[in-house]
């Protein structure tokens, strides 16, 4: 109980830094006049402290196969996040921002767990879950005018 609590903790945690981050960014974006580099800037930072955190915590040992190929793709899906929200928060404000990103969260986890894609638990949409799928988006659309 305490372990999942302090698991989801860091979760939330982490959620609490996709807006912040979006922010700094778009700010870093528009000052230098190119997302593009803000985006650069970002990764290379990201780079460095990953690299360091793998250092202190030691190398793994390298599995005996390899992943499946889309497995590693997931550098381009944060390359294109960040891109899209530096680029675009600034024209359609944070809060507009990270509330179509959450959308697209609950649409495409939703579409993930109910087929189990990507290796992920298989968990059907209920007609329970889809109820809470469409009063959560609801609620984006009450929260914030979306565009």
């Amino acid at each position: 109980m305490i372990k999942m609590f302090l698991l989801s903790s860091i979760v939330f945690a982490a959620g609490i830094g996709v807006p912040i981050m979006a922010a700094i960014n778009a700010g870093l974006g528009a000052r230098l006049a190119s997302p593009t580099l803000a985006t650069a800037i970002l990764m290379l930072v990201g780079l460095i402290l990953s690299t360091a955190y793998l250092m202190v915590q030691g190398l793994p040992s390298l599995p005996t196969t390899m992943p499946p190929l889309y497995s590693m793709s997931g550098g381009f899906f944060v390359v294109f996040y960040v891109l899209a929200v530096t680029a675009i928060t600034p024209k359609i404000g944070l809060g507009n921002a990270i509330f179509l990103v959450l959308l697209g969260q609950i649409v495409s986890t939703s579409i993930i767990d109910h087929f189990g894609l990507f290796g992920a638990i298989k968990t059907p949409i209920t007609a329970q879950k889809g109820l809470g799928i469409a009063l959560m988006t609801l609620g984006i659309f009450l929260v914030r005018k979306v565009v």
